[in-house]
């Protein structure tokens, strides 16, 4: 199992009739051919899509230090400007990193073995589509800079991106200590600004110490292993249809890019551990009961953990504007949008002023002439 830094693939697969170069169709599947009009189908084994469902001990996993039956050898070439790793074909000498437009040169690739990706979920957004939700989302942009729809316009080209994740299930035990708080309730009198004086009801809450256990089931708790995007726009773009995943296979690959993992597997399953962390207290809260509820200790252990490692699929834009990089990411199974900006601060400052002016200009209004 590697640690190094991600890398991308690109899969051309040629046609059955005339050898042209194929690529997948979003939202079909099958590979059309736009030279010769020849469909490919992919054809999805019933038992090949159960077996790359199929869960992986995760503690067998690193006990046998990766098997070879489910690692690869990638060669890959790290971007110089934002550390994302990309894989060139063997015939291309030079390419653009998807995620900052920066050159790549193949001359620079390195080689490292990493865990094979099981399964993925195929696009089903067509570029076309891609295209338009990157205009509405430009369009939508109030506060931003005059300049930059047309910056972006000329920069931007869609690119068609499978992420890595990893999938981690677990079930977990917890022993866990805290306080329950129950609310009772008491006559008290106070005197008013007139003083005048009157009771009222107050709240308060009597607490007592208290420890228990509680036990969660989690499935397909799901790490983004890539960091070449950011993580708060990433986990935007979920839910992702899980239930539809296809086994691997290149032809679904093909016209588009893969980057395989930046985050290695144990450093995932941390990640997981802190997603699972916020259903574990709320399991705990419904135990502890009353009114209001404080935990002070968590021990938690975590049992019959497994994971898959799956590819997602989205769509890509990265643009520069005034020397910063600026990216456009779309799910590609449901369109959702998530994007970076520059804010235009003339713009924000101006508004600002307008309104302050027509605040001062209605109080002006009322304080002086309707009493003329």
């Amino acid at each position: 199992m590697s640690e190094e830094k991600s890398e991308l693939h690109q899969h051309e697969i040629p046609c059955s009739n005339c050898g042209a170069k194929l690529t997948f169709a979003p939202g079909h599947q099958q590979l059309k051919c736009e030279f010769c009009g020849t469909l490919n189908e992919i054809i999805i084994d019933k038992n090949q899509r159960i077996e790359s469902t199929r869960e992986i001990d995760y503690l067998d996993f690193l006990n046998t230090k990766a098997a070879e039956s489910v690692t690869e050898e990638i060669k890959s070439i790290k971007c110089t400007t934002c550390g994302a790793t990309t894989t060139l074909q063997p015939n291309v000498v030079s390419d653009f990193c998807a995620f900052c437009n920066s050159p790549l040169i193949a001359s620079q690739a390195l080689s490292t073995k990493q865990i094979k990706p099981s399964a993925l979920l195929p696009f089903k957004v067509s570029l076309n589509e891609g295209n338009e939700q990157f205009k509405k989302w430009l369009n939508s942009l109030w506060w931003a800079p005059n300049d930059l729809k047309r910056l972006a316009r000329q920069q931007s080209k869609l690119a068609g991106m499978y992420l890595p994740y990893w999938t981690y299930d677990s079930d977990t035990e917890t022993d866990y200590s805290g306080e329950r708080g129950d609310n009772y309730y008491v006559q008290e009198t106070y005197t008013n600004d007139k003083g005048q004086t009157q009771t009222r009801t107050v709240t308060k809450v009597r607490w007592h110490s208290v420890s228990g256990h509680v036990s969660n089931t989690f499935d397909d708790v799901l790490v983004v292993a890539s960091s070449g995007l950011p993580t708060s726009y990433v986990d935007k773009l979920d839910p992702w249809d899980l239930n539809n995943l296809v086994p691997y296979d290149p032809k679904f690959l093909s016209g588009f890019r893969s980057e395989s993992y930046q985050i290695p597997l144990t450093d995932g399953f941390e990640i997981a551990k802190e997603k699972m962390d916020g259903p574990i207290r709320q399991t705990i809260n419904r135990d502890i009961g009353g009114d209001h509820q404080r935990i002070h200790n968590m021990d938690v252990e975590y049992n019959n953990i497994t994971f898959k490692h799956i590819l997602l699929p989205i769509w890509l834009s990265a643009y520069r504007y005034n020397s910063k990089v600026y990216r456009f990411v779309i799910n590609a199974r449901t369109g959702e949008v998530q994007g970076e900006r520059p804010y235009s601060w003339i713009k924000i400052t101006l508004a600002v002023l307008l309104v302050a002016a027509i605040i001062f200009a209605l109080y002006y209004y009322f304080e002086v002439y309707q009493y003329q």
